[in-house]
């Protein structure tokens, strides 16, 4: 079911920015290294005001996942990114790595970045973007329990929102089973367009990919949506302290040198785009019980 752009659009883009700044090196990698958070910093000092120049001029407003740590560590960034016209999502307290939480953990974490948003930037997120994109097998129904309309963490589909299906049984002989679909909207991300585990670099890793290959990677995906899935949306994780350096925004705007050449670019909040969807009749099983396992006694 395509969404229901502006007369004229054929392709949405999301180009999202993940706002980590310090709380990616503490939260996920526990490091309290000065010279990995002064790579945060750069993100908030430097990154965010060259994306923020860049969507400017390019006439491109956008959906920010931002913890509640960044809102308190680095708050005239994000004052900077609501000034502008952008949306911001929830994405975590301390970019706590979410599989590794127990559940009464998850969802206190969850309500105090609720409670945080709303104390802090007066607005309540309406969509949920996990950090190191990574959920437990209870997150999709937190999320709708507390009213989110979507959620963009999973990988499912490349370009086709859809509401996702936790796998509930396990079975190396009979097969897996769904559970029901989530009342969450999802906007399917994918590492190949995320740019920190191609862009950034660590010491001693062997993992940062060449500026041309990430953006010929960046371009084909572009091209098979733009011609062959109009109506859909493209879904970009970025990072200001890894976009944001001078090499990498080089790159980034021949990426959208390429993509206005097109007719039709859409450039909503992932919000806009929620709003633009319409949900197509149920079609999928219901999400029983394995056919070959009633009762699951087979789970592993």
């Amino acid at each position: 079911m395509p969404l229901a752009m502006p007369e004229g659009k054929r392709l949405a883009i999301s180009l999202g920015p993940d706002f980590d700044a310090h709380s990616v090196w503490m939260g996920t990698f526990r490091s309290g290294s000065q010279t990995l958070l002064s790579r945060g910093e750069f993100g908030a000092e430097v990154g965010v005001p060259r994306l923020l120049d860049t969507f400017e001029r390019y006439g491109i407003t956008t959906t920010w996942s931002v913890p509640t740590h960044t809102v308190q560590t680095f708050r005239p960034a994000v004052d900077a990114i609501l000034s502008a016209g952008h949306e911001i999502a929830a994405h975590g307290v301390y970019h706590e790595y979410v599989p590794k939480l127990e559940p009464a953990e998850e969802r206190r974490l969850l309500e105090l970045q609720l409670e945080q948003h709303e104390r802090l930037l007066g607005i309540r997120p309406r969509g949920y973007r996990s950090p190191a994109l990574d959920v437990t097998d209870i997150t999709l129904d937190l999320l709708a329990e507390y009213g989110f309309d979507w959620d963009s963490s999973l990988m499912g589909r490349d370009f086709t929102p859809y509401h996702p299906r936790m796998v509930t049984h396990l079975d190396l002989e009979l097969g897996n089973a769904f559970g029901p679909e989530s009342a969450v909207l999802e906007f399917p991300v994918h590492w190949y367009l995320d740019d920190f585990p191609e862009l950034e670099s660590f010491k001693g890793s062997p993992l940062m990919q060449s500026n041309q290959a990430v953006l010929e990677r960046w371009k084909d995906s572009f091209d098979f949506a733009y011609e062959r899935c109009p109506g859909e949306i493209m879904t970009f994780a970025l990072h200001p302290q890894t976009i944001g350096r001078a090499n990498n925004m080089v790159m980034l705007e021949r990426f959208l040198d390429h993509v206005t050449d097109h007719d039709g670019i859409w450039f909503p909040t992932l919000s806009q785009a929620y709003d633009a969807w319409s949900d197509p009749e149920p079609s999928r099983p219901d999400g029983g019980p394995h056919p070959a396992d009633p009762e699951g006694i087979r789970n592993v």
